[in-house]
């Protein structure tokens, strides 16, 4: 097949949209995404706008949405920011820091980003255009509803961008919150003729039960929506994929509930938590309970408690104490409990927060929780790399997105760094007190290395959890094959790449590996 590398002809594009917010748009996209590079295809995702504080930083040392990073991995090529040229980091319900092409630009309220919109969807459109020049296909990803009335018309992630990029539509429903049909024949009900036309076809998501047992509902909706139904996708937990945004952690004591079976760590769930998914490698520790916790409780049955990445770090550093969770972390930390905070949680940890320029809000200072002698002051432009560390003897990779600059007046280095953005360097980062109790860091993606993961078990006392032998990047692309193998199973692939003009070459596991000249 003449790839678009040498053709300069457009790639056709399919586009991935859905009836609400968590129906399991990210994880089709990344699935077709698996799929179809192991038939060969250079494949690349795309969203036109991404919301989320969950972020990752390209080779280049930009940053973007972190469920694309994970996308361009499961279709094996490097991320770059034309696959999510807008991301909205919400610092407020109000507001949000604008990210475009990769580097801030402002902070902006809703209703002003609302007016802007106009002149950014061409700058979207000039993203897609040179990924099409590049790849043999782009899977676009829309945003929560495709049918949210009092919002279409400004709107440039769902319809708008398909129609632009003249892809048919499948659209995801998830049957597990129920009201699968009045999610599916709702959704066409908001929406115009000619946008019902370009849903070229359905996708029920987290069936469980006897999949048999759905064939008359499949009919149902192919009668009433004349669409037809590409597949039906069980319930399937073999495999985790790193999560968009915080949708899956939005009720944690419920998902973490009592007492537990195994020596657990805790994370605190902030208002504005960023990157939490840096503690996904423990998750997947046989052993070791992970609980996410929102309600002040006493943290003594917590081998160690994570204060994770903020978007508005002062902002959650009052949330702390307003609730109560300030005077909790630091009978911890005096009891002799451990302590990780990692870029906003490490500010959290110092002394006090400066924000001369109100990058965060109103210009002023915040105390810290003082359990860490370091100094912060927020400052732009935003700190975008990805990094190379040693501890120790010890090396992993990781990367680091932050505004603030953080000056040690005690304690010691935590980590080394080795390099920057493939930059040779010899600097140090973050800070170690209360004995080695007490750990504070701006690298994210520290956990992704199983000798670093596991010389920070040992230091909490849990030398009995292993950590995996292959690291998380390995274990992620394991978990795209079998999300691949499962996707397959079940939804009829070739007719979706038909859809797009595209027929399938036989699978082949080769083509899938991973692809960074892209």
């Amino acid at each position: 097949m003449a790839s678009n590398l040498e053709t300069q002809k457009p790639a056709p594009c399919l586009a991935v949209l859905g009836t609400a917010s968590d129906v399991g748009k990210s994880v089709v996209a990344t699935a077709l995404c698996r799929a179809f590079s192991r038939r060969g295809l250079r494949v690349a995702p795309f969203k036109a706008q991404n919301m989320s504080n969950n972020s990752g930083v390209t080779p280049e040392g930009l940053e973007m949405g972190r469920a694309q990073v994970v996308q361009a991995e499961a279709a094996g090529i490097a991320p770059h920011v034309d696959m999510n040229p807008i991301l909205l980091k919400p610092t407020s319900d109000m507001g949000a820091q604008v990210v475009i092409l990769g580097r801030v630009e402002t902070n902006a309220a809703a209703a002003e980003y609302h007016r802007r919109k106009k002149t950014l969807f061409p700058l979207a459109c000039a993203a897609l255009d040179r990924l099409r020049r590049r790849c043999d296909l782009v899977v676009l990803e829309g945003a929560g509803s495709c049918a949210e009335v009092n919002l279409m018309a400004h709107d440039l992630v769902n319809f708008p961008m398909a129609a632009y990029a003249q892809a048919p539509v499948l659209l995801v429903a998830d049957i597990h919150r129920g009201g699968v049909f009045a999610q599916v024949v709702g959704t066409l009900a908001c929406i115009e003729d000619a946008l019902q036309e370009r849903v070229a076809g359905l996708i029920i998501n987290r069936f469980r039960g006897d999949i048999g047992l759905f064939q008359d509902g499949v009919s149902w909706l192919e009668q009433h929506t004349a669409k037809r139904v590409l597949g039906v996708l069980p319930w399937f937990d073999a495999f985790t994929i790193p999560a968009e945004d915080s949708v899956v952690i939005e009720r944690p004591e419920s998902l973490f509930p009592g007492e537990f079976e195994h020596p657990a760590v805790a994370v605190i769930r902030l208002p504005h938590i960023a990157n939490f998914t840096d503690v996904e490698p423990l998750r997947h520790l046989s052993g070791l309970s992970l609980c996410f916790l929102e309600q002040p409780r006493d943290l003594s049955p917590f081998k160690a408690v994570v204060l994770p990445g903020s978007k508005n770090t002062r902002a959650d550093l009052d949330w702390l104490r307003r609730s109560g969770w300030e005077a909790k972390l630091v009978a911890h930390a005096r009891r002799g409990g451990h302590l990780l905070g990692i870029c906003g949680g490490y500010q959290m940890l110092g002394t006090v927060v400066h924000d001369p320029d109100g990058l965060e809000g109103g210009a002023g200072s915040t105390r810290g929780l003082s359990l860490l002698p370091v100094e912060t002051v927020l400052r732009a432009p935003k700190f975008t790399t990805l990094t190379r560390f040693a501890w120790g003897e010890l090396t992993g990779e990781g990367y680091e997105i932050h505004m603030g600059q953080s000056e040690r007046k005690g304690g010691d280095i935590l980590f080394n760094i080795l390099s920057r953005n493939g930059e040779a360097c010899r600097n140090g980062d973050g800070c170690v007190a209360g004995g080695g109790r007490i750990l504070g860091t701006y690298l994210h993606g520290l956990f992704d290395t199983p000798g670093i993961l596991g010389r920070w078990l040992v230091g909490i006392g849990l030398p009995e959890v292993t950590p995996p032998a292959c690291g998380e990047r390995e274990t992620r692309d394991r978990n795209y094959e079998k999300l691949a193998d499962h996707f397959e199973r079940h939804v009829d692939v070739e007719a979706i790449a038909g859809l797009a003009g595209i027929a399938l070459p036989p699978r082949t596991r080769a083509a899938a590996g991973r692809r960074d000249d892209a």
